[in-house]
């Protein structure tokens, strides 16, 4: 359990538990397959809305700054937490970097996460299979040159995070959808056998 503000589990399943909303969230380093995992993940899960924390870093120029900084993260919080009232939702998906454990939990400390389970995953690859989906990317004008070494950089920062880590790097983002929701389903039938 993350403090008193709600349940914490490391996956999610197909239903609310107990009528509680589910948050799940999804780090990774850059061009690792997040938002397209997510997109996936949204066709398999019910009543769901989707955030990605990218676009809320979408300025020109981009700058980061305190200001900038505390901007972005105070209006993730708030998306979150809207979602998280909303009754037509019963699964928030959330996505963004996430490299070190600070972060997610500064994040999860923003949230009212009464009534809600939260799940922690990191998309997680190898150093070629990173190197080359941003190949990929930086040919096709979707990423700028400079992205492979900043981003495969932060791969050994996932490893130290309190996080379910899913490889994808031989798996499609639908494939890491549903071993996302595989798990997710082993984790709620976990919780439905402990009432």
């Amino acid at each position: 359990m993350r403090g008193a503000r709600g349940k914490a589990a490391r996956g999610i399943g197909y239903e609310s538990i107990d009528s509680m909303k589910n948050l799940i969230v999804i780090g990774g380093t850059m061009g690792v397959g997040k938002t397209a995992t997510c997109r996936e993940l949204q066709k398999l899960l019910p009543r769901n809305v989707f955030l990605d924390g990218d676009w809320c870093w979408d300025m020109q120029p981009f700058v980061v700054t305190a200001e900038t900084i505390a901007m972005v993260n105070d209006n993730i919080a708030h998306l979150l937490n809207s979602f998280l009232a909303c009754s037509e939702f019963d699964n928030v998906v959330f996505c963004w970097v996430l490299h070190e454990q600070h972060i997610l939990d500064d994040l999860l400390a923003a949230l009212d996460l009464d009534d809600c389970v939260t799940y922690s995953f990191s998309l997680v690859s190898t150093e070629q299979a990173l190197s080359e989906r941003l190949s990929r990317d930086i040919a096709a004008g979707k990423r700028k040159a400079d992205i492979t070494e900043r981003s495969v950089a932060r791969i050994p920062l996932y490893a130290e995070l309190d996080t379910v880590k899913i490889d994808v790097s031989a798996i499609s983002p639908a494939a890491a959808a549903r071993r996302i929701t595989e798990h997710l389903t082993g984790v709620q039938a976990g919780l439905a056998g402990g009432k």
